[in-house]
């Protein structure tokens, strides 16, 4: 078996003792979002296990949209990455 080269590390330890790895991560052709392939990708963001950049370009994200994720992690948990709860949780 071989492994290709890539920049960083091949996989990381979460603080809850789980481990996250590239093969965790969601295809790049990914075109259906559902809350946890969003939290995955944030989670291997906010970690260190691909740079935000990465992300970005592997995903075809738009910054705006990524701080969005991020910021909906932050506040509400994986709920906050629901497209159903938005307005339940969006600020007036």
């Amino acid at each position: 078996m071989y492994l290709k080269r890539v920049d960083g590390p091949r996989q990381i330890t979460l603080p809850d003792g789980s481990i996250l790895s590239r093969a965790d991560l969601p295809p790049a052709d990914t075109t259906r979002w559902v809350a946890s392939r969003k939290l995955v990708v944030v989670k291997a963001v906010r970690f260190g296990l691909i740079t935000q950049s990465e992300a970005m370009s592997r995903y075809a994200l738009s910054e705006e949209e990524f701080s969005l994720w991020c910021s909906g992690v932050e506040q509400h948990g994986t709920d906050g990455l629901k497209v159903t709860a938005i307005q339940k949780y969006r600020q007036l």
